[in-house]
């Protein structure tokens, strides 16, 4: 996934001129701006596919400035369904609430890795692209991303909330092989792993509910690495 044009809001030069020169060196096309009203003029000139924003700016804070990207006004025309990931110094856990409730789609402290955060990015734009699909089809396996309906072979299958985003993750990019630290972070949220046995447990109801019993199977745990999802054959 490259080419994709990446709006980095940063009130720090060096770290704004760092971002736009890794991120142009990884394919992406890079805009940048230092302040609120030149990010909102880029935003709707350009439509960016993805904003990187920090929470301190100069002329306005950036939890405001992604309201604002959130709900639009008139006469100016960014997309206001851009996805928006916040990366800033301010790392408590009330902030990052406060950026997720004004519609971050993720938010990531600094000091960050800079692969930990293009892994996210990615993560995010390909649930944005996922969602602008109205169905993600695998085989036999059908997802409705507007009513978040599954089924398989014209059979609905109920899945919890999670599971449901667990298996729309799998669906985004078929016979992928997602890290089980990428799913922990990109459905839960969890920053380190730890140790926990959530990822392992909600994909084998998963694939218990997709499979109906039989002995095929749609989730592949690959050991050591993580899971994948397979078109099975008939």
């Amino acid at each position: 996934m490259a080419g994709e044009a990446v709006l980095v809001v940063e009130n720090e030069a060096p770290a704004r001129a760092y971002l736009a020169q890794q991120l142009a060196d990884d394919g992406f096309e890079v805009l940048s701006a230092e302040r609120g009203g030149e990010a909102l003029e880029l935003a709707a000139a350009v439509r960016p596919d993805l904003i990187l924003l920090d929470a301190v700016l100069p002329d306005v804070s950036g939890f405001d400035l992604c309201s604002r990207l959130r709900r639009g006004e008139p006469g100016r025309g960014w997309d206001p369904d851009v996805p928006v990931i916040m990366v800033s110094s301010r790392a408590e856990s009330a902030d990052r609430l406060r950026g997720f409730a004004r519609g971050a789609d993720d938010y990531v402290p600094k000091p960050f890795v800079y692969d930990e955060l293009v892994a996210r990015m990615r993560a995010v734009l390909r649930r944005a692209n996922g969602t602008r699909r109205v169905r993600l089809e695998v085989g036999e396996l059908e997802i409705d991303l507007g009513s978040r309906s599954v089924k398989v072979g014209g059979e609905p299958v109920q899945l919890s909330a999670k599971e449901y985003d667990l298996l729309v993750t799998l669906a985004s990019d078929p016979e992928r092989v997602f890290r089980k630290d990428e799913l922990l972070r990109d459905v839960w949220g969890f920053r380190a792993m730890g140790r926990t046995r959530t990822l392992d447990s909600h994909a084998s109801r998963v694939r218990r509910k997709l499979n109906r019993g039989s002995d095929p199977t749609w989730i592949v745990n690959v050991w050591g690495v993580g899971y994948r999802l397979i078109e099975l054959s008939s």
